[in-house]
């Protein structure tokens, strides 16, 4: 029983926060991609093998991250208890599980096209080398975008079998989002960060970090209203328009709101802020969904 609860705080999972940023952009792309008119069934098949992937590569994740940073974790008070850092568990252990979600996670992944099981195993390098850049670079943050939001080309390859500018757009959008909510996260560890040498776009931006995180969201919404107009075939109704740019918006509304309400030299509140992002990420698919729905009423009447 003490490893099953130890495994459980290993991999995050009672912390669903960390799963679902892997998986709205997941849901994004393959929103975006796929023909309502075809049924739901194979959307919601779909959703479920992303989100069910999500939560096996977040857990996979969290491990190789904790082997990593082991060293740096028991210096850090916010980290220093978690298993590997403690002792709980040894990295030997910990290696194994991590394996082994990795093998569920490549039985999920084989139920889709060839194109999107390539596209999923050249991204790995990505996954795993994330706890070695903020050694090396002040913008581990950019580079965690870049890995988190990699679901979003599958979700689209899943059901286009290639790829294409749309999803491409939107990939930017969706990077330049997790550049603004890690860097929130980020501030929660600047001072220790400090001490020991980590590197972050919080501890580069420093009193700045607001400035950019207008930035980021100005350039997050540009790229995703970009590849939504790009998505909607110029005999559209306005209706379907208007619905997709509504859930763009009210994403756009709950991050200005995110900026506004953040205090970067309290902890508490930067992890708030952080999680909120859990909802944001929500709204783009509402829109998405009940505009692309309507297009393709509106193509078969």
């Amino acid at each position: 029983m003490n490893q099953i609860k130890l495994f459980i705080e290993l991999t995050r999972i009672k912390r669903p926060i960390g799963f679902m940023l892997l998986f709205w952009p997941c849901l994004w792309g393959l929103t975006l991609a796929y023909d309502f008119n075809l049924g739901v069934f194979t959307y919601f098949f779909y959703s479920t093998l992303f989100l069910s992937g999500s939560i096996l590569m977040r857990s996979a994740g969290c491990i190789v991250n904790d082997i990593a940073d082991k060293n740096f974790d028991r210096k850090v008070e916010r980290t220093k208890n978690r298993p590997i850092a403690s002792g709980k568990v040894s990295v030997k252990l910990a290696s194994v599980y991590a394996l082994f979600l990795c093998g569920v996670a490549f039985l999920v992944l084989i139920n889709f096209n060839y194109f999107t099981i390539l596209m999923a195993l050249i991204s790995m390098p990505l996954a795993f080398t994330y706890p070695l850049m903020k050694r090396i670079t002040y913008w581990p943050q950019l580079f965690l975008g870049i890995t988190f939001n990699y679901g979003l080309l599958l979700g689209w390859t899943s059901i286009n079998e290639s790829l294409s500018m749309l999803p491409i757009l939107f990939y930017i959008g969706a990077i330049f989002w997790t550049l603004g909510y890690d860097t929130i996260y980020a501030h929660q560890d600047k001072e220790d960060d400090l001490r020991i040498g980590v590197k972050s776009t919080a501890r580069l931006f420093q009193s700045n970090t607001k400035k950019w995180l207008w930035f980021f969201l100005i350039i997050s919404i540009v790229f995703m209203t970009l590849a939504f107009t790009t998505a909607l075939k110029s005999e559209n109704n306005i209706f379907c328009f208007i619905i997709g740019i509504t859930g763009i918006l009210a994403f756009g509304i709950h991050l200005i709101w995110q900026l506004i309400n953040l205090d970067i030299n309290n902890a508490d509140n930067c992890l708030m802020i952080f999680r909120s992002n859990r909802n944001a990420g929500l709204l783009p698919v509402l829109g998405f969904t009940c505009a692309i729905i309507l297009q393709s009423i509106i193509l078969t009447s």
